[in-house]
């Protein structure tokens, strides 16, 4: 069960900005954060092999990624959550300095796929089964939420709520009373920071331990108000 607490950020020093007194009305930006319990993770992780041939690097990069696929399965994780992401054949050179030349050494074959987890409890162990199999690239990991939607219309309330506050203290500060809202415009939503791994090798078949943690969900709004009498 996802848990939502949420802040609204008041932002209230002079290097930001917040407001701006027009002949027409005050302009004012509000921002609203929800602070949320992932229920899903989504990860990026490749298979690379090297082969003297292309032709040997890519059957062995396949082989390998068919057991990945497998042990996906048999983790759980539905077909319709994996999805092949890339791709790719490169080029080994060794470079002579007496000749100064490079010849071909070999051949690196690379795939990568993404998927969805929707079942944190089984993370680690789908993470430690892939490895087993021959996943050997870990390109990324990012925790969300399945219905996403809950979260920001929260974060939207609380973006309002926040522009209103800080008009509110504006205009009473100028000695002024606030009108009818003129125009509302919603930034663009973002789901913060919630804690991305770096790519590395992947060379362990230990269970992965793994921490969900929180993520933050913001909303901003831009409101005119005009004045009143």
């Amino acid at each position: 069960m996802t848990t939502i607490k949420y802040t609204a950020a008041l932002l209230l020093g002079l290097s930001a900005l917040p407001a701006a007194a027009q002949d027409n009305g005050l302009t004012v930006t509000g921002t609203g954060q929800v602070v949320a319990s992932p229920d899903m993770a989504r990860l990026s992780l490749g298979v690379l092999a090297q082969a003297r041939t292309a032709a040997q690097a890519v059957r062995d990069m396949s082989a390998d990624m068919e057991k990945v696929m497998a042990s996906l399965t048999a983790a759980g994780v539905a077909q319709e959550d994996i999805q092949t992401s890339g791709l790719r054949v490169d080029v080994q050179q060794s470079y002579d300095d007496a000749t100064q030349s490079s010849r071909i050494t070999g051949y690196i074959a690379a795939t990568d796929v993404s998927i969805q987890v929707l079942d944190l409890s089984k993370l680690g162990q789908t993470l430690d089964a892939v490895v087993q199999e021959g996943a050997n690239q870990m390109n990324g990991l990012r925790f969300d939420l399945q219905d996403r939607e809950p979260a920001l219309n929260d974060a939207r309330r609380a973006a309002v709520a926040d522009a209103l506050a800080k008009a509110a203290l504006y205009a009473q500060a100028a000695g002024m009373a606030l009108g009818p809202v003129q125009s509302l415009t919603e930034g663009v939503a973002s789901s913060g920071t919630p804690q991305p791994m770096m790519r590395m090798a992947m060379d362990s078949t230990e269970n992965v331990p793994v921490a969900a943690g929180q993520i933050t969900i913001s909303a901003d709004v831009t409101v005119t108000w005009a004045f009143g009498e």
